[in-house]
């Protein structure tokens, strides 16, 4: 074993062997087992396509071992790890976004002589609670009328009208980004059989309030597909649902276009619940007037906790949001995601000597998106073994073959999943049971028949999930192999 490891000894990210050169036992009681080749276990796996790994010494990066560590692939939400580094450079971890409501005039008695501005900070997380305690402030502070206009400023990004437009038009994880977002951009959608068809609901619910929405519409049309239908008109969302897919009721959250009007609309319901009427809202592209008077404001949680979150829970659009602001931070002016996300590759050059990488977005919900292995875990291993971008990853369990969780399990695995349709991708950091840290990438990928569907509609295509349950049973085979030979 001492004569295997040593010949996987090399230089950093010098090109490692296909394979390791030895099996080597495990120990474990009276039985030993052989520890299983990567290609044996790639073999089991029987995923087609491409199976991509490396694996390095998180400390001094040199490469232990790799599979096809040159193949670009997609790396869907791990890109998010490489984004969230991107972050805390750019903006550093105790930033935070700032939702303001301005008065541009005279407050007397109540009543503003001027314009009232909604001023949107591009705050990724802020909901329709946030909007109420706004509108709250405004109460306690003692407004009750505004003569002017009122007016919404979303210009700190550039008005993107989706992540993705390969996506369904109705999924929530691609909506449009703006400086000014709501509920995640989403509006949520319920619907009740009755005697006479069906009744339809369009609301801002959040945990406290429902506050009605208009400016996105719903009907209930005779078809049985498509599902779904969306059109828009100056004011107005159209959505139509196809009445075969409804059933009794139900509901789901759509994504919305116009986030920045949509949030005008709920914060003005919820200002006429306290008695404050406004005008129609009006857009303006530049910024508010300098001289403005902060009547109320929302401040966020520090970026690194809204990071955490993201690396949590996969959210797309905090990804998008930081990256088009972190590419701001750097001195460039993008104006869509591919132009911030070419940026953000740039970035990864200069800092890490990342190259070989292709990003068409922050999120990786793109599929265009390409990247190796072997860039991924030198990526890793620049952020550092111990750095903030391993404290922002999830921890990863590992499980038995019948999926539960194995608590007592010896290797720690901090890490970032990724899923499309027939890719699987995971990298992150695995600590042995020595206290060895190892930095990894694996990217599973049948591209050819990812081709074969059609990626616009939401159902999902025969045999992908299977795939991706044996792509994760692999990955965790593999880290365990790692932690045998390498740890």
């Amino acid at each position: 074993m001492s004569g295997a490891l040593a010949g996987l000894a090399q230089a950093g990210f010098a090109m490692p062997p296909e394979l390791s050169p030895y099996p080597v036992r495990r120990p474990g009681g009276v039985q030993q087992r052989t520890v299983q080749e990567a290609a044996e276990l790639i073999a089991e796996a029987a995923l087609g396509g491409t199976v991509s790994f490396a694996v390095a010494d998180a400390n001094s990066g040199v490469m232990l071992e790799a599979v096809n560590p040159l193949r670009a692939m997609p790396p869907a939400s791990v890109t998010k790890a490489l984004t969230a580094a991107y972050a805390l450079n750019r903006l550093g971890p105790g930033y935070r976004f700032r939702t303001r409501v301005l008065a541009d005039g005279v407050v007397t008695d109540g009543r503003l002589e001027g314009d009232l501005w909604l001023v949107g900070g591009a705050d990724p997380l802020l909901d329709t609670d946030r909007l109420n305690d706004l509108t709250r402030s405004l109460a306690e502070a003692g407004l009750r009328e505004v003569t002017g206009r009122f007016i919404v400023a979303a210009g700190m990004l550039p008005m993107i009208h989706e992540i993705d437009p390969d996506q369904p038009a109705h999924v929530g994880y691609n909506p449009a980004i703006s400086a000014l977002t709501l509920n995640f951009n989403r509006v949520h959608f319920e619907w009740e059989r009755g005697q006479d068809g069906y009744e339809v609901r369009m609301d801002a619910r959040s945990e406290s309030v429902r506050p009605p929405v208009s400016m996105t519409r719903m009907q209930v049309v005779d078809r049985t597909a498509p599902v779904y239908g969306y059109s828009t008109t100056e004011t107005h969302e159209n959505w139509t649902v196809a009445e075969s897919a409804l059933g009794r009721g139900g509901a789901r959250w759509l994504p919305v276009r116009r986030p920045h009007l949509y949030a005008a609309e709920v914060f003005k319901v919820l200002a006429r619940s306290r008695g404050i009427v406004l005008d129609e809202v009006q857009v303006e592209t530049g910024a508010p007037p300098e001289d403005a008077l902060v009547m109320a404001a929302h401040v966020s949680e520090p970026l690194e906790e809204i990071l955490r979150g993201m690396m949590r829970w996969s959210t797309n659009l905090t990804a998008e949001i930081v990256g088009l602001l972190s590419t701001q931070a750097g001195g460039g002016n993008p104006q869509t995601l591919p132009e911030s996300a070419e940026a953000m590759g740039d970035w990864m050059q200069e800092r890490w000597g990342v190259r070989r990488q292709h990003f068409v977005d922050h999120s990786g919900l793109g599929d265009e998106s390409r990247m190796n292995t072997r860039e991924m875990v030198r990526a890793l291993v620049g952020s550092g073994a111990n750095g903030g971008l391993r404290r922002l990853m999830k921890d990863i369990p590992m499980r038995d073959q019948d999926g539960n969780v194995l608590p007592d399990h010896p290797v720690d695995v901090v890490a970032k999943t990724g899923t499309l349709y027939f890719v699987s991708t995971l990298a992150g950091f695995a600590r042995a049971p020595s206290g060895r840290d190892l930095a990894f990438a694996i990217f599973c990928g049948d591209l050819e028949r990812r081709g074969t569907f059609d990626t616009s509609q939401e159902t999902r295509p025969p045999g992908a999930r299977g795939y991706n349950g044996r792509a994760k049973q692999l990955q965790q085979a593999l880290i365990e192999r790692w932690a045998a030979v390498h740890g």
